[in-house]
């Protein structure tokens, strides 16, 4: 079973790539793994004669320096292909190919996956540090650890003496793939998931610095609705970039980038993230036993795509991800080249997402009970298109033979009346309300809309 990060959930990365040079200077990039990373910058910093107290704070230091510059994508925001520098003016000292000291090794084995926070933070700390002889500075002091630790202070209490005493050491923190956090795929109006909701989350910061871009208040979290749209219009407005509504790379790394310079966390006294501020209805991944109406959105795409290619199984849409929905996911992942777990993460969310666009106009009748396909998005309030006069000629219909349905107004706007009628449909006919249009709702919406008009 593959592990699972969230897009904004620290991990301990398995692999890191450093830049031999300061930022702008053409050098190599070197990728090594994290543990063997950390090795190196500890024997290039620290003595290995020190006491072992203070040898691991310097370690934790340095471990915790390294995840901020991944954790908070400080390079790749920028645009550069690397994790970090080898340069000391701007991160810490990487030699290539030095020797490793044997304790410095068994230390950094044992505590590599863990970092430093602050208490009711989550993200790592930016633990600034100098040598404390020929450079000062505000964080810690690499030679002043060796008094403190001769005086019998141990390694958690070194560090509080530099970085306070509200810190925590954050312990067996999660190993996963270093993997850009862009969601490998576009996000837009209709979008949904995870991803919609770091971003819906980050623009409401940023707008605080920035009051020009409006709030995202009634959106449903991890649903991109109109607001989400309006403010990522406003944010690429302000920032210079393709005014067009939609979350590509380069809008979600600007985003990025411009979170982390108003929170602060490059820097030592950051206003950092509290976990609520990362809560999300939505998990990172749909596995076998989940159920639910997003399972549901799941196996709809999952048998679309099984009804277009042969070498797919044809699944039932239960909204319980059971073993035959498995069967087909790891179907789908062997076809298009993906990691084989049976697992419906971002990867394999991504191309159900652009397959399902690809083939949209080429299903097979018999594939769903309706004629009307459903378009590919989540039509939600606010919204305004063809799709939505459609859903509201469909809902009028049947409003008419369903007293119990409000009456719905033909305007193409996706207003409180349609949301109140949308309600009262899925409360009869679906079973789970949302006041969103997803597969469930459109196929149900259409398949009763076509009998009736087939009955007269």
């Amino acid at each position: 079973m593959a592990i699972i990060s969230r897009p904004d959930q620290p991990f301990i990365p398995e692999q890191i790539t450093v830049h031999l040079g300061e930022p702008d200077a053409p050098a190599e990039n070197i990728t090594l793994s994290f543990p063997d990373y950390i090795k190196n910058v500890a024997s290039s910093e620290v003595y290995p004669t020190w006491p072992e107290s203070a040898i691991r704070a310097n370690i934790y230091a340095q471990i915790t320096f390294a995840l901020n510059r991944i954790y908070t994508e400080w390079y790749r925001s920028r645009g550069y292909d690397f994790d970090i520098t080898n340069s000391t003016k701007y991160d810490q000292s990487f030699v290539p190919n030095r020797d490793v000291f044997e304790n410095i090794a068994r230390i950094v084995d044992e505590i590599f996956n863990s970092y430093v926070a602050r208490q009711g933070r989550i993200e790592p700390l930016f633990t600034a540090y100098c040598d404390g002889r020929e450079v000062t500075c505000e964080g810690l002091s690499q030679w002043g650890t060796v008094p403190l630790a001769e005086d019998g202070k141990t390694p958690y209490q070194i560090l509080q003496y530099y970085y306070g005493d509200d810190i925590n050491i954050i312990r067996d923190v999660p190993i996963n793939a270093n993997f850009e956090s862009y969601p490998l795929y576009p996000l837009r109006l209709g979008s949904f998931g995870q991803d919609v909701s770091v971003i819906q989350n980050e623009l409401n910061r940023i707008s605080q610095n920035y009051p020009s871009i409006p709030k995202i208040v009634n959106d449903q979290p991890g649903i991109f609705g109109a607001e989400t749209e309006a403010a990522v219009r406003q944010f690429q407005q302000i920032f210079n970039l393709t005014v067009d509504g939609i979350v590509g790379s380069a809008t979600w790394y600007k985003i990025k980038y411009i979170y982390n310079a108003v929170k602060g966390l490059g820097e030592l006294v950051s206003e950092g993230i509290a976990p609520e501020e990362i809560e999300s209805p939505f998990v990172v991944a749909w596995q076998e036993g989940d159920t639910g109406i997003w399972v549901e959105v799941l196996q709809y795409y999952i048998r679309v795509l099984g009804c277009y290619y042969p070498d797919i199984p044809i699944i039932e849409i239960t909204g319980n991800f059971d073993a035959e929905t498995t069967q087909a996911v790891i179907a789908i992942q062997k076809k298009f080249n993906l990691i084989i777990d049976g697992v419906v993460g971002i990867q394999t969310w991504a191309v159900l997402d652009k397959e399902y666009k690809k083939i949209l106009d080429k299903l097979p009748e018999e594939c769903l009970q309706n004629k009307t396909i459903y378009p590919g998005y989540l039509l939600s309030k606010g919204m305004g298109d063809k799709n939505v006069t459609l859903m509201q000629t469909y809902l009028q219909k049947i409003s008419e033979a369903y007293p119990e349905i409000p009456k719905v107004e033909v305007t193409g706007y996706f207003d409180e009346q349609t949301e109140n009628a949308l309600k009262a449909f899925q409360q009869k006919f679906v079973g789970t309300v949302t006041g969103l249009i997803g597969p469930p709702s459109w196929n149900k919406i259409s398949s009763i809309y076509e009998s009736l008009t087939e009955a007269t």
